[in-house]
């Protein structure tokens, strides 16, 4: 992304994550699993990586945009929990590595003025400390459940924009 695009009617799903630290990198392998789906017409999906500042156009031009990442907290590995944060200060303390990133960039669009809506998927994770490219058994069976909320969660956005018009006639 070059310059500025309106994509303002659109939803972006967008997997933040080091593939290459096992369950880490979750949010990326539901982003290249969603990716390989029949998706409505007006959803893009992103592999963000490990996030950080390069993703900012991204947050500019969505107004609507679904995270999914891994964090380490006190919940058993395999949980998954979606959160709306509006601030930096409502992410999870512990996502993982690139957290740190991520959170300054929602910080520096609010005070532009232009913070998207946020939706997140997070992935309870035991460790970071893993290597690999394979999600362990705990991550990869809750990858269809977080594809599948991932799903659902697009249409009730849908639905809501088919709603809010006809309310106003």
């Amino acid at each position: 992304m070059s310059q500025r695009n309106d994509f303002s009617d659109r939803i972006l799903v967008m997997g933040i994550g080091n593939y290459l630290m096992a369950d880490e990198g979750v949010g990326v392998h539901v982003a290249q699993r969603l990716a390989k789906l029949s998706l409505p017409d007006t959803v893009d999906v992103v592999d963000g990586g490990t996030g950080g500042f390069h993703l900012l156009e991204y947050f500019e031009n969505y107004s609507k945009i679904i995270l999914v990442d891994a964090t380490l907290d006190d919940q058993p590995a395999g949980t998954i929990r979606l959160i709306k944060p509006r601030f930096a200060s409502d992410f999870p303390k512990s996502m993982s590595t690139h957290d740190i990133g991520l959170k300054d960039m929602v910080s520096s669009l609010q005070l532009m003025g232009k913070a998207p809506e946020i939706f997140l998927f997070v992935v309870s994770i035991a460790s970071v400390q893993d290597q690999g490219i394979e999600l362990t058994n705990a991550a990869e069976e809750k990858v269809p459940l977080i594809i599948e909320n991932i799903n659902s969660l697009i249409e009730n956005l849908l639905l809501e924009r088919k709603v809010k018009p006809s309310l106003l006639n």
